[in-house]
C-alpha cells in the first residue's frame, strides 16, 4: 500500500532498519509472548525424578505424574 510506496522513496537502509526494529519491538506486544511468559512462570524448572519411595521422603511424589505446584486450570479456561 501507501506505506511501501513511501518506503521506496527513502534510502534502502531505512527500510532494513524499519524491518529490524519491527522484528525486535513487535514481539513484545504479541499475545503469544504474554501467554508463553505466563506458562513459563508456573512450569517447574526441575521435574521430579522417579525414585523408590522408602517412606522417609515427604517431598518426593509417590508417582511422577502426581500433580504438584501451581495448577494450570487457568490455561484450560482461556
Amino acid at each position: 500500500g501507501a506505506g511501501r510506496v513511501a518506503m521506496r522513496a527513502k534510502p534502502p537502509g531505512a527500510d532494513a532498519a524499519t524491518k529490524m526494529a519491527g522484528t525486535i519491538i513487535l514481539p513484545a506486544f504479541s499475545p503469544f509472548t504474554k501467554y508463553a511468559a505466563m506458562i513459563n512462570q508456573v512450569t517447574p524448572y526441575n521435574y521430579p525424578v522417579p525414585v523408590r519411595d522408602d517412606g522417609n521422603m515427604p517431598d518426593v511424589p509417590s508417582h511422577p505424574q502426581d500433580p504438584q505446584g501451581p495448577s494450570l486450570e487457568w490455561l484450560k479456561n482461556l
